[in-house]
């Protein structure tokens, strides 16, 4: 068996609910380049070296298997499910009226859960794109960020929070301007949020309102997602466990620069959910929250190594009239219509 690592020595985070979670998770969206075989055989072997925390999605394509592991493993007795924190995300083809709900109970059926720790809401619009596509793909349906439409997904949300099925809920790749626009309209407000945060998309402004409205962040493609789709990839791109700084900082510790990435991650205060299907990686990634911190000189020097590097763009979510992008991430600080 692969070394053990006790969970309750891995450092924690608390929720604005007091409830603690662990520093790190294990992402599961590898469908990509991993098949849902691949991965749900990760979960089963990070759960059986102590993570407790996994990070879920209707649009990944394993639910189902994965929800066979987290009944194997809570059958013998492996873990406790109180002992879990496993999260998911309404796609953006289910905002519609009744659609969250469908989209839940789904996921609960597929995890074969009877609540889920948090649900998500993916991305802040209901556009989507087709299997496979490419990066120029554009659905002619999709639109722009709409309060309203965001708004009444939300209260589906705030609907399955009422009745026991989602612990917490959250959003996800939001921006402070639609943050600002919909949190005061929240009867409940998102306890997570998750983002994209690596040592070169450090999103300080983000991070800092964020967590200054008392939310967690969850940080997606913690080393800088060598392994993201095709579509997601462009030559301005920067791969953060590339960089002499990184590369420096891994030598003196004597490890791999995506360990670095994750050290700093957990050090900074947000929660990273690094994936891999290899046992030694996944081990690896767990256990260096625990030992050898980076020095403040270290987490300084990390600290200007942003490059504004935004990988995962979501082309594919553009409106027939935008001009690219940039225009999901409303830069001038107003949201793009």
């Amino acid at each position: 068996m692969a070394e053990f690592i006790n969970p309750t020595l891995v450092p924690k985070r608390k929720l604005a609910t007091g409830e603690e979670i662990p520093c790190i998770g294990m992402g599961t969206f590898g469908s990509d380049r991993f098949t849902p075989e691949q991965v749900s055989n990760a979960v089963a072997g990070a759960i059986r070296c102590g993570y407790r925390m996994f990070d879920c999605a209707a649009i990944y394509c394993n639910e189902d298997l994965i929800g066979e592991v987290f009944a194997a493993a809570l059958q013998e007795g492996v873990v406790k499910r109180e002992e879990l924190f496993i999260t998911s995300k309404v796609w953006n083809d289910m905002h519609g009226k009744g659609d969250v709900l469908l989209s839940c109970a789904k996921t609960l059926r597929d995890l074969k859960l009877d609540y889920i720790d948090a649900f998500f809401v993916h991305w802040p619009f209901p556009n989507h794109h087709a299997p496979g596509c490419d990066g120029d793909s554009r659905n002619p349906n999709s639109t722009p960020f709409s309060v309203d439409a965001f708004m009444a997904t939300w209260r589906q949300m705030e609907h399955l929070h009422d009745m026991g099925l989602a612990r917490h809920i959250g959003m996800s790749s939001m921006t402070i301007p639609k943050l600002e626009a919909v949190l005061p309209l929240c009867r409940i407000k998102p306890s997570l949020i998750e983002m994209e945060l690596h040592p070169c998309f450090q999103q300080q402004a983000l991070f800092d309102y964020v967590v200054a409205h008392h939310i967690m962040p969850i940080g997606f493609c913690p080393i800088g997602s060598p392994t993201r789709p095709d579509r997601d990839m462009t030559p301005d791109d920067i791969a953060d466990i590339t960089l002499p700084e990184v590369v420096a900082i891994a030598k003196a510790h004597g490890v791999h620069p995506a360990v670095i990435c994750l050290k700093w991650a957990v050090q900074r205060g947000q929660i990273p959910i690094p994936f891999s299907i290899h046992e030694n990686e996944y081990v690896s990634n767990l256990r260096c929250t625990m030992v050898d911190p980076l020095t403040d000189a270290e987490m300084k020097t990390l600290k200007t190594v942003e490059r504004n590097c935004r990988l995962i763009k979501g082309q594919v979510f553009l409106w027939p009239s935008a001009t690219d992008w940039h225009d999901l991430w409303d830069e001038n600080g107003v949201i793009v219509k």
